[in-house]
Parts: structure tokens; sequence; C-alpha cells
């Protein structure tokens, strides 16, 4: 029986990975479907996505869109909510491949939403002090002050703003207009957050501890963070409807 509750991962040369993520949301006691977004990874991430799909007691419950090349972060995510919203989910989550996200934590996002009634739910790593485990301390304050410096532009009072592990509820979703989210990266994740604040919907943040990945390589860039930095400027005048109004 499909689950009401898809996880989304984005992928790009994660095959030290995938497998591993995988076999960890789809063995929880709560039941979640995955949907893996590649772009065109060269190394076979998306061929071990496929093989798994094949074997029979996670029939049903695993799915990928290829896409071609890179095309960031944010065009990722926005795919797959769509996908995710055609295809019936409740409630939507997105999560990094490289565990630096804890699948343990998954049921805590969904029962935010689900069971407390909250709109969307942050897996915060700032929430409860700085819960980060073997990032380079300059890469700590680099996030810990974005987010600051994003709650100051923009007057809100979310600890994590730039954070990547979220539980939407699909009336969220269907209320945001998709199509005009304008970023990839780091905005991207701060966009979503303040037009869903700015909408009227409830936000949760649930603490987690972030850990930095041990296989693989980060996709974080300068350019990314430099989004993040100007893109709120640009929030903070923007005006926000729902979609179809």
């Amino acid at each position: 029986m499909k689950s009401d509750a898809l996880v989304i991962i984005p992928t790009y040369n994660e095959k030290e990975n995938i497998e591993a993520i995988i076999h960890a949301v789809t063995s929880l006691e709560k039941p979640f479907d995955v949907l893996v977004i590649d772009d065109g990874s060269p190394d076979g991430t998306a061929d071990i996505v496929k093989s798994l799909m094949e074997e029979s007691q996670l029939s049903g419950r695993i799915h990928i869109i290829e896409r071609s090349g890179k095309q960031g972060l944010g065009k990722a995510y926005i795919c797959g909510f769509k996908w995710a919203l055609e295809h019936g989910y409740d409630y939507i989550i997105e999560m990094d491949a490289d565990f630096s996200h804890s699948p343990n934590d998954l049921p805590r996002l969904y029962a935010a939403c689900h069971d407390e009634g909250y709109d969307v739910s942050v897996g915060s790593r700032y929430i409860t002090g700085v819960n980060v485990v073997n990032w380079p301390i300059g890469r700590v304050l680099m996030s810990y002050y974005a987010s600051a410096y994003v709650r100051t532009v923009l007057g809100i009072k979310l600890r994590d703003t730039t954070a990547g592990f979220v539980c939407w509820s699909r009336k969220v979703l269907e209320a945001i207009r998709l199509d005009d989210v304008r970023f990839k990266g780091y905005a991207f994740q701060i966009e979503m957050k303040y037009t869903a604040l700015r909408l009227g919907f409830k936000i949760k943040e649930v603490p987690v501890v972030f850990v930095n990945r041990e296989l693989g390589t980060s996709k974080m860039s300068g350019g990314i963070f430099g989004e993040a930095l100007f893109g709120v400027l640009q929030l903070r005048c923007t005006k926000f409807k729902r979609n179809n109004e």
C-alpha cells in the first residue's frame, strides 16, 4: 500500500550513499516512499536506484526522475514537489543522500505535521544550540550567522532558515506558486520557508543533529552561499500570493 509520505532525495554522484540511505529510509517502522531526483550522475547513481526498484520488498516504494545535467537543488525539489502532488502524497520531505540528515528523525518530522497539526516541520540544527558534527568551524559559523542574518532581514523567528531537512504538508505546496520560486541553492530553502510563513502557515522546528558526510563530495559552493546572502534582500520586498489567487 502506498504511503502518505514521500521522501525526496536529490542526487549527483552519490553512488557511495544512495543504496544505504534508501534502505535506511524504507526500513523504518513508519513507511515512507522515496523519490530520487538524479541530475545525470556519471558515477551510476541512477542505475543503483533502478536496481533497487526491482527488489520485491521495495516494489512500488522507490521512484526516480532522471534529469539531464546539474540543474540546481531548488529545481530538483520543485520537480519532486510537483510529482508528489500529482501522485497524491499528503506529506513531502526534503532530505540529503549523504546521511547528514538521519533517517531516524523522519518519523519526528512527520509527526509534527501529521499528529501535532503543524503545516511545515524543519529539522533544525540551531533550535537547541549548535547541533553540528564534523563541520569545519568556519562553515559552522557561516551557516549559523547566515540564519541570524536572515532572521534580522526578514523579521522571522526561525533559528535554522537554511535547513534542508523539511517536511511539507500537501496544502502548503499547493498554496505556493512553485513555478514562481526563483532561487536554486541555499536561498531556495529560505524562500520556501519565508513564503510559507507569509502565507500564514505554521512551522515547527524539530531539533536534529546534523552530521557532515563521510562518503562522497559536498556540493556546497561560494556561489550558492552568495545567492542566499543577496537573495534575502530581494525576498524582503516580495509580495506573496497563494496559488490561483
